[in-house]
């Protein structure tokens, strides 16, 4: 018997009719999905005063990482910002550092952050710990270069969509764990935080066509896993696995009603507030799986992306909007390439 779902919002179902939708993902899915091309980044920096650099730094293996800093190119030199530190989506399996850049490219914008995005390896060439060691390594790098970067380092967000959101519940474990570097929130937007695919959402939406279903996280999971015991998967890779949620930095947890991980971001949130520890929680009625990101433009994300915003502003500006500087908007430019 198929479970009964929350309906979706009705302008997300109208825009859902133009988008093919899957159940199930396969290597070969994966292969073709993989072949097809990244949205570009330049058209998203034409009309900003941006700074672009990209960075390679080591994986703890040896291996080349891949950085990109986004800074606003008009600032006061003298006054250090806030840090978006960006973990993209994508299942663990797909995706790049550009992917949903547009998110954080907003607060950028909006309070002249510096944007450092990461592009980890991807499962199932890279499994277990790499691809959260990975977003580690990057994150390292960003605060011990903070004066370089501009950055505050009291004031390093980290940030990430879907996988990238669990990566970076991940990391911000790892970080409290190893007491560096400091972290002075956590964005988790729709996170992928449990790989046991057991809660009551994650059966709500499998046997049936969407954006991201039951099928296809057992599938991304797998490809991370593999055939590890249950009981031997770290916390860093499956935040959920995670018995002890104290000390964490504050948090923001945002998910749709429509998707597989509503239930296991909203315990997430709970245990966090069981811990003493703050979180805020917004669960957007009729949302599917990274709805605000693939639709901004409908009413709903527009509301979860502002709210989001709002969050941001009122953890890096207390004291209100008169201290904040927001970067003039002109043409953007690049820089080069370095390896360190």
């Amino acid at each position: 018997m198929t479970p009964a779902r929350p309906a979706l919002d009705p302008e997300l179902r109208e825009l859902l009719t133009g988008m093919p939708l899957m159940s199930q993902l396969t290597p070969e899915v994966l292969a073709h999905l993989r072949q097809l091309p990244s949205a570009p980044v330049d058209p998203l920096l034409a009309h900003r005063n941006v700074h672009r650099r990209e960075v390679e730094v080591a994986a703890k293996d040896g291996a080349r990482i891949r950085l990109s800093v986004f800074s606003p190119a008009n600032t006061d030199p003298i006054t250090a910002a806030p840090c978006v530190y960006w973990i993209h989506g994508g299942g663990m399996v797909m995706g790049d550092r550009f992917s949903q850049i547009d998110i954080p490219l907003e607060w950028l914008d909006e309070f002249g952050a510096v944007v450092v995005s990461v592009d980890y390896r991807l499962a199932p060439e890279a499994t277990g710990t790499t691809l959260v060691d990975d977003c580690y390594q990057g994150l390292l790098w960003t605060a011990e270069h903070s004066e370089e970067l501009g950055i505050d380092p009291t004031r390093i967000i980290v940030a990430g969509a879907s996988a990238g959101g669990g990566l970076a519940a991940g990391l911000t474990l790892m970080a409290r764990d190893l007491g560096a570097p400091t972290i002075a929130a956590q964005v988790l937007i729709c996170p992928m935080l449990d790989h046991r695919n057991t809660t009551t959402s994650s059966r709500q939406f499998t046997g049936v066509p969407g954006v991201w279903t039951g099928e296809m996280n057992e599938f991304g999971w797998q490809a991370v896993l593999g055939d590890l015991p249950a009981d031997e998967v770290s916390a860093y890779v499956s935040p959920a696995r995670a018995e002890d949620l104290s000390g964490l930095p504050t948090t923001y947890i945002d998910a749709g009603s429509a998707e597989v991980f509503r239930d296991e971001d909203t315990d997430y949130a709970t245990r966090i507030w069981a811990a003493g520890g703050q979180a805020e929680l917004h669960v957007w009625a009729g949302g599917f799986h990274g709805f605000d990101a693939l639709y901004p433009q409908a009413d709903i994300s527009v509301a979860a992306r502002r709210t989001r915003t709002d969050w941001l502003a009122r953890l890096l500006y207390p004291n209100g909007s008169a201290e904040r500087t927001r970067p003039t908007h002109a043409d953007g430019r690049r820089g080069e390439t370095q390896s360190v």
